[in-house]
């Protein structure tokens, strides 16, 4: 579900001059001349929209600065890098090197980049779950704008609590200007209270008006997640279920048609956030991203403009597949047919975002960033019934995504073979390899590795000579949010 919301002068002005943020080509076009202030805003329907409008805005890029939507790159390249998915083949990013070597320390501006990006949609959506209920408008409308913000608001927190344990909890208008961190386990208690109110949303929009907001789904599926992030393996069962027997999604039976253009806003994607077309919506700067970042420059021969290949697999993340296990094909390049029509072989690198056909130049990739997909889901089920000693739901949910790995496009290959019931200790095992495989760069594998305890054991196969600690389960509370705020407290040992 993409990003395309009608974003109208009102919203423009809302982010410009109400919360002084540096804006992007398309808003510097608008006409300024009458400039709204707090005061004159949020007084009619049109003004609800538009404020909420506002928070989806941050899910993507919102400036041309350097300050980059939540999305944009820094929390997938995070997510990828501080595992055994990606290493970083960007030069003069130390940064990036740090993550990717768990040498990291609370000077990390990716790190910070990722905080204050959160935060700000956090404002934002604080400031539309409290002033929006005093507008005299559809209180259909209004309620449902309301748990919009409410969703967006805890799944930034989601987020936040994951990366940096305890946080600030800000939850109104106007706070302290000083918060001290809020235990991680009342943090996750607003993120379940948000995501519960948002189950109220609509279970979809009507056509052409809705694409890229939250869905009573989209509430299901990322409050499963949080009860699996908790352990709490009965509620993550029952929200997945829920999911799955409101009959709105399906898995596409062919992997590659996960990533093709014209599967935006498709059957499989339960919340994603899009970087892309205009046409009078929501259209940033940015466009391609995935695909400047992932694939080769050497793909230059091929027409892609602007590839740099920054973000590499690991050689142990590829050979983890079987040869003809559909997502290996789809997920990775691996040669280069130049112009001469001769074919060099290169190392992987990752090409799944880039839809050949619908843009042969890739640079200006319009794909989405998905959030949460459908085959998620059916993990999350099966990781949660296998938890409460059901071997057989677990193998009948993981089986539904090895199957489509089998299918090459036209028919089923004698490859990734259904599972038993394994045991539960089996079964771990079996289903964290199931998500590395399925979510290649779509910012997953750190949160797999952390909240199953592995990342000591795992990252070092991948990455030789690199041993995370016990520390880099969280993060470092970035330093420069510490020096303006000497109420908050750092991550032990860092």
């Amino acid at each position: 579900m993409n990003c395309y919301l009608n974003y109208t002068r009102t919203a423009a002005l809302l982010l410009l001059t109400v919360l002084m943020v540096p804006s992007c080509k398309k808003f510097l076009e608008e006409d300024l001349k009458s400039q709204v202030s707090v005061g004159n805003f949020y007084k009619t329907e049109a003004d609800a929209i538009a404020a909420v409008n506002a928070v989806y805005a941050y899910l993507n890029s919102t400036s041309t600065g350097s300050t980059a939507g939540v999305y944009h790159s820094s929390f997938w390249v995070t997510a990828g890098l501080a595992s055994d998915e990606m290493l970083n083949n960007q030069l003069g990013t130390p940064d990036l090197d740090q993550l990717s070597s768990f040498t990291n320390g609370p000077q990390n501006k990716t790190l910070l980049e990722i905080w204050q990006m959160n935060y700000k949609t956090i404002t934002v959506a604080n400031i539309a779950i409290e002033r929006i209920p005093l507008i005299n408008m559809d209180p259909t409308l209004r309620t449902r704008l309301v748990n919009e913000a409410k969703f967006l608001r805890g799944l930034m927190y989601f987020n936040l609590v994951r990366l940096f344990g305890d946080v600030p909890l800000l939850t109104k208008e106007v706070e302290t200007l000083k918060p001290s961190r809020t235990a991680a386990a009342t943090v996750y208690d607003q993120v379940i209270a948000d995501l519960s109110a948002a189950e109220a949303l609509p279970l979809s929009y009507p056509a052409g008006n809705g694409k890229g907001r939250a869905t009573s789904g989209a509430a299901k599926a990322i409050l499963a997640k949080v009860y699996l992030t908790r352990k709490v393996y009965d509620k993550a069962a029952a929200k997945a279920l829920e999911v799955i027997n409101s009959k709105q999604y399906q898995l596409w039976d062919d992997y590659a048609d996960v990533f093709k253009l014209s599967s935006r806003n498709g059957k499989e994607a339960i919340f994603s956030v899009g970087f892309g077309d205009g046409g009078g919506a929501i259209s940033f700067w940015e466009v391609g991203q995935f695909n400047v970042r992932l694939l080769p420059a050497a793909l230059s021969e091929e027409g892609v403009e602007n590839a740099q290949g920054w973000q590499i697999p690991t050689l142990n993340l590829y050979s983890t597949y079987d040869i003809d296990d559909r997502r290996r094909s789809v997920t990775f390049v691996t040669e280069i047919h130049n112009k001469n029509s001769t074919t060099s072989q290169i190392r992987p690198y990752i090409q799944k975002y880039w839809d050949r056909v619908a843009e042969p130049k890739a640079n200006g990739s319009a794909n989405d960033f998905p959030v949460i997909r459908y085959a998620d889901v059916l993990l999350i089920y099966a990781e949660a019934s296998s938890e409460q000693n059901d071997p057989g739901t677990a193998a009948q949910y993981i089986n539904m995504v090895r199957k489509r790995a089998r299918f090459n496009g036209t028919v089923y290959l004698n490859t990734v073979p259904d599972y038993g019931n394994l045991s539960k200790e089996a079964f771990r095992t079996a289903v964290l390899k199931e998500r590395r495989m399925e979510f290649v760069a779509e910012g997953q594998r750190w949160f797999d590795l952390a909240r199953t305890g592995t990342l000591e054991t795992l990252v070092p196969l991948a990455k030789p000579g690199v041993t995370p600690k016990a520390k880099n389960y969280l993060f470092p509370i970035p330093q420069q949010e510490r020096d303006i705020n000497e109420n908050l407290t750092q991550n032990l040992d860092f």
